[in-house]
């Protein structure tokens, strides 16, 4: 905690003894979104509250201790998306964020004893692919360099609202501010195109809307490689690799940075709850409230939430504001939280069919050693470079990815699931006793309902949980026995404890009918929502999933301009 806390502005107070209050701007949730749009409010001098259900804020970047001694990164557990707009504007390396950049960033035990390991030194990267393909070795630098201009071109998307069509009345003087601004919009992106050229833009194309296989196929020969790789593509998502669009997703998970170099992930000192303090100190600094164990009620609510300027929690308590931002998901905003009469059946029923299913598990594992991979035959208890960055299981071909996804979509988890592993604490000394370490574990594909049983049995999630560690001792002996003690959550368990409908990380899925001007769903892609005064600013929102504050930043922006605009025809 920063020595300065005395000087703050803000508050950070339990609801349960909070008073009523006004306050100019309400944001529901206290994820990474939510703290980030509060920040930008509160530094434009807006009176805000942050109310966040659970004891903690953060969402689902947040670090808590399930197993004594152990902190983990409970559900999100990688920074490298977190825009870097956010990072800068809002001083977090000052409020506390600490990244540990990982070199090298990937590696892949091939059962058969041999290994990939891939990360930014290109010669190794070249001797590495070489072990199985020169010619994929020779063609990997150029892939690099693809990505890098598309991350590029896109990048321009990310910190601002979509040029969204407006459907409140306006003055004239407003109607031809809105068009001269969607008109810059475009012209730049048109701009941006004629600079990338017709063949570059038609890769760019071809990227997006084809399936990830195909775009990897067409680039590489050598089947480890293409499976790590086509990871990116599919995680945190129910696709395979074989789904159309899932290529987007592939550049939506290498569009991030650390320190200024492209498609770099980090750890988080003191773990992914690290960001999320990060931001709510610059939020209390320029003046927040946040109010912790603050639910929102669910009933009665009715149309006063927006009409009569106030919001009442699970106590009965009154917050009252005539803007709120909502950091929840599409579906529990407008389903759940918001009464269903007072919004456009069509815009319900749009919101009702997005595709909100997941195929993740979250499994945070304590260990008293280090895994020990027989393919590279270290002798010592010391972190070797297999450690550092993210180990690739059950991912040996594109193939094997892909029946991992049937046996989902057919109401199974997976039974060669496909696993990824970080070991955090090898470079964060802070979240783990010494000797012993934490260990992520992000698993696909397991469904939200099982056609036979339940994940409320705990003789299934027993048994789930035993089939990755023993996937495990085939690459790594001994992992099992290793285990102090873990934490797993299944869709089910993501949807409870944080709120994330379906299971799905992302807020909803990252389709390409669920991107941009689409997002979250079809003329509503600006934050505004059919009720004035109610705002998106989580994941669900443009650019999408991820830890990467944009949502939270852009419909910051959009709530300041309408505010703006009232303010000024008020005052005429």
């Amino acid at each position: 905690m920063s020595s300065s806390t005395a000087g703050w502005r803000g508050s950070r107070v339990d609801a349960s003894s909070s008073s009523n209050k006004k306050y100019d701007a309400v944001v529901i949730g206290g994820g990474h979104n939510g703290l980030t749009a509060a920040a930008y409010l509160a530094r434009s001098g807006l009176s805000v509250a942050v109310l966040e259900r659970r004891h903690l804020v953060g969402g689902a970047a947040v670090t808590e201790e399930i197993v004594p001694g152990f902190r983990f990164s409970r559900c999100s557990y990688l920074q490298s998306l977190l825009r870097p707009s956010v990072i800068q504007e809002l001083e977090l390396l000052r409020h506390g964020m600490k990244l540990l950049r990982r070199n090298p960033s990937s590696f892949t035990p091939c059962l058969d004893g041999r290994c990939l390991t891939l990360g930014s030194d290109a010669e190794l990267n070249y001797s590495e692919i070489a072990k199985f393909s020169v010619k994929d070795a020779m063609a990997y630098p150029r892939y690099e360099e693809q990505l890098l201009k598309f991350c590029k071109f896109i990048n321009s998307l990310l910190d601002s609202h979509p040029p969204e069509i407006r459907r409140d009345a306006q003055s004239l003087m407003v109607q031809v501010k809105d068009k001269l601004e969607k008109s810059a919009f475009w012209s730049h992106m048109i701009q941006q195109m004629l600079t990338m050229g017709q063949k570059d833009m038609l890769d760019f194309i071809d990227l997006v809307v084809s399936p990830a296989a195909k775009v990897l196929n067409n680039w590489f020969e050598t089947d480890v490689l293409k499976a790590t790789l086509a990871t990116d593509a599919v995680i945190g998502s129910m696709a395979t690799v074989y789904s159309p669009g899932s290529g987007y997703v592939l550049l939506h998970h290498v569009m991030g940075e650390t320190d200024g170099e492209c498609g770099v992930w980090s750890y988080v000192e003191g773990g992914m709850g690290s960001v999320s303090l990060a931001l709510s100190n610059a939020a209390y600094e320029a003046g927040a409230t946040i109010l912790t164990n603050a639910e929102v009620c669910l009933s009665p609510l009715d149309i006063s939430f927006i009409l009569n300027d106030f919001i009442v929690l699970e106590d009965g308590k009154e917050i009252h504001s005539s803007v709120v931002l909502s950091n929840a998901t599409p579906y529990k905003t407008f389903l759940e939280l918001v009464p269903r009469d007072v919004l456009p059946e069509e815009f319900l029923l749009s919101i009702k069919n997005c595709d909100y299913s997941s195929g993740t598990t979250k499994i945070n594992v304590a260990v008293d050693s280090l895994p020990q991979f027989w393919c590279c035959k270290n002798d010592t208890d010391r972190p070797g470079p297999e450690h550092l960055g993210t180990i690739h299981m059950g991912s040996g071909s594109l193939m094997e990815i892909d029946l991992g996804y049937h046996d989902a979509v057919n109401g199974m988890a997976s039974k060669r699931p496909l696993i990824e592993m970080t070991i955090p604490s090898v470079l964060d000394k802070t979240i783990s006793p010494p000797g012993k370490h934490v260990i992520n574990l992000f698993v696909q594909y397991t469904p939200y309902m099982l056609t036979e049983g339940s994940w409320q049995d705990p003789n299934i999630r027993e048994a789930f949980a035993q089939r990755c560690f023993s996937m495990i001792d085939e690459y790594a002996p001994g992992f099992s026995s290793s285990i102090i003690g873990y934490d797993m959550l299944t869709p089910p368990d993501l949807e409870r404890v944080f709120g994330l409908t379906g299971g799905n990380i992302f807020h909803g899925a990252m389709n390409l009918d669920s991107l941009f001007l689409m997002r979250p769903v079809k003329g509503w892609s600006d934050y505004r929502t059919p009720l004035k005064g109610l705002y998106l600013c989580g994941s669900g929102a443009h650019p999408g999933g991820g830890v990467m504050g944009a949502p939270g930043r852009n419909a910051a922006s959009v709530v300041l301009q309408d505010i703006r605009s009232i303010a000024k025809t008020t005052s005429k």
